[in-house]
């Protein structure tokens, strides 16, 4: 990638400072980035450490006598192989779509006959505007690519779809387009026109407003199986809970913390053509939640009555015009692993449960995995190997499946 060159424009708002962090990436990687500042993002990251990190100048006036003498902006627009915008503000879309040229951004993004890749961040509500919905739409139908946006909880204090993709997911969709993989091709996949949930990470119960339940679950495997999903051309919701990870490129991830939240993400996410449940749902959870922290008194510990969560596979899997054609459940099990997944399969009403041992070091929180296919058909044992691996063979098996 060392000769690849990325114009990155830098709109208004709080998710600016990603910027910075995805420049970093950028230039380990090898990649040059000539960056673009707005006025508005300005107000949120500064001329000098964008330069530092990009190792190049920051452009910002369209009326510059240095610059303009030699049409700037002409030559910013034709200067790298790839425009992204970072963040794609409310603004910056709309301008884009109507073709209008007021400032740098904009009139460079007009003057452009280079790919362009936008990373929108905005309020919920001015993501679900009908006007933000119609720009998206047209600039879709002009060749623009998109990433993002996440849903989550935002600065203003909402939460919703809006909240700005990750720098590392950013930059994963900037190397796919660079080196000529980006996901319009993906499209083309077996999976094309699908789509899928897929449940990741633990789910975390409160006792008080510092202590929770949770499993351990670092959510690799669903992530993983997510990513292979989309790579065949499948639209992939993501229901995570709390993890470490960012999003796979071309994923809608839905963040929850709860099973009641993560049942109710998957619900909205009908209907889908496949349900696959990673997912390390905490069973139970406390019966009442503390408004305040629960404090020592006594020698005794405080009683912590539980109630049963609900069962998100086997609510996908009841018969019904929205079941999934396909459902496959996961068990994490640390003995008889083959026997009790087979009477999870029974039990639950899926179509497959993907069993693995995580008694087997390496395997809870770690990249490997050892698994067996679990079906009406009988037992499939897979050899120790990447979650990656593994998730790519899965995506492959059910793509086949759906045929």
């Amino acid at each position: 990638m060392a000769d690849k060159r990325v114009l990155l424009i830098v709109g208004g708002g709080v998710a600016a400072y990603k910027a910075l962090e995805l420049t970093r990436l950028l230039r380990k990687a090898g990649v040059g980035v000539r960056p673009i500042l707005t006025s508005a993002g300005a107000q949120f990251v500064t001329p000098l450490s964008l330069a530092a990190l990009a190792e190049d100048k920051v452009y910002s006036e369209l009326f510059s006598l240095t610059d303009e003498a030699e049409m700037g902006h002409i030559q910013l627009s034709r200067f790298a192989d790839l425009v992204v915008v970072v963040p794609a503000t409310a603004d910056l879309m709309a301008k884009a779509a109507h073709g209008l040229a007021g400032d740098l951004a904009s009139t460079t993004l007009l003057a452009t006959d280079k790919p362009v890749l936008m990373a929108p961040a905005m309020n919920v509500r001015m993501w679900e505007h009908a006007a933000t919905k119609r720009n998206l739409a047209t600039l879709k139908a002009d060749g623009v690519a998109f990433v993002g946006p996440d849903e989550g909880a935002m600065a203003c204090g909402e939460y919703g779809p809006g909240r700005m993709a990750e720098p590392a997911v950013i930059f994963e969709a900037i190397m796919g387009m660079l080196a000529g993989t980006s996901a319009p091709a993906a499209e083309k996949g077996p999976l094309s026109g699908r789509r899928a949930i897929v449940t990741a990470g633990p789910t975390a119960e409160p006792i008080d407003p510092v202590r929770y339940l949770t499993n351990r679950s670092s959510g690799k495997q669903g992530y993983a199986i997510a990513e292979a999903l989309a790579a065949l051309g499948c639209e992939v919701t993501l229901v995570s809970g709390p993890t470490a990870l960012s999003a796979p490129a071309g994923v809608k991830r839905v963040q929850v913390e709860t099973a009641r939240q993560m049942l109710a993400a998957c619900q909205a996410a009908l209907p889908a053509d496949l349900a696959v449940c990673v997912a390390a749902v905490a069973d139970w959870r406390p019966a009442d939640e503390g408004a305040v922290k629960i404090k020592k008194t006594g020698d005794a510990p405080p009683a912590l009555r539980l109630v049963e969560n609900p069962d998100i596979l086997a609510t996908l899997s009841a018969a019904g015009p929205d079941r999934p054609g396909l459902v496959v459940g996961f068990a994490a099990e640390t003995n008889d692993v083959e026997a009790y997944a087979q009477a999870k399969l029974a039990r639950k009403g899926c179509d497959w449960i993907v069993a693995n041992d995580v008694s087997v070091e390496g395997v809870m929180g770690g990249d490997d995995n050892t698994v067996s296919i679990v079906s009406a058909t009988g037992v499939e044992r897979w050899d120790k190997t990447a979650k990656s691996d593994v998730a790519a063979k899965l995506a492959q098996r059910m793509a086949k499946a759906l045929a």
